[in-house]
């Protein structure tokens, strides 16, 4: 699937969803219906940074769904993830990844169970707390990201100061 078309699907499927009345669900309380997957996708992210953190390239990319994409935390970085793994590449064969340590993640289900959302606060040591958001698609008994959104969290007494900022630029 082309990355526009599944940004289509993703997004047509989470109004739905919305439209639909659907009801949150944290990560630490998912229904009976959802407890493993919960946990299945919670493996996943957290093997997704340790992959990172251990610059282990192989292991980071086979965890997105074919055609996902990943958002940076500037407003230019939208990859595909071949654009996103040719552009990690270079820091990764230095032995040198980036690491984010988990602080609180939630997850929800679409109603058919085979789509799942998430966020979750992480720690960096350069950046201080992000928040990593994304879609993960269920690929046969697997779950694969098809995208994740890594933002840096504006306190809202500061957000118009930073707004300015980048205004400014």
């Amino acid at each position: 699937m082309r990355p526009t078309a599944l940004y289509l699907v993703v997004t047509a499927f989470i109004l739905s969803a919305c439209a639909n009345g659907f009801s949150n669900k944290q990560a630490s309380a998912p229904d009976a219906g959802h407890r493993g997957d919960a946990a299945a996708i919670s493996r996943v992210l957290d093997n997704l940074h340790d992959a990172a953190s251990k610059a282990d390239e192989a292991r980071y990319f086979s965890l997105f769904y074919p055609g996902g994409v990943f958002l940076g935390t500037d407003a230019t970085e939208r990859w595909t993830i071949p654009q996103f793994r040719e552009y990690a590449h270079a820091r990764f064969a230095t032995g040198r990844g980036w690491t984010y340590t988990l602080v609180e993640r939630h997850i929800d289900f679409s109603p058919d169970g085979d789509a799942a959302w998430f966020d979750e606060l992480l720690n960096n040591s350069r950046y201080g707390l992000c928040r990593g958001t994304g879609v993960l698609l269920r690929d046969g008994s697997t779950w694969k990201i098809a995208q994740y959104h890594l933002t840096i969290p504006v306190p809202n007494d500061i957000a118009e100061d930073v707004a300015n900022q980048i205004k400014a630029r």
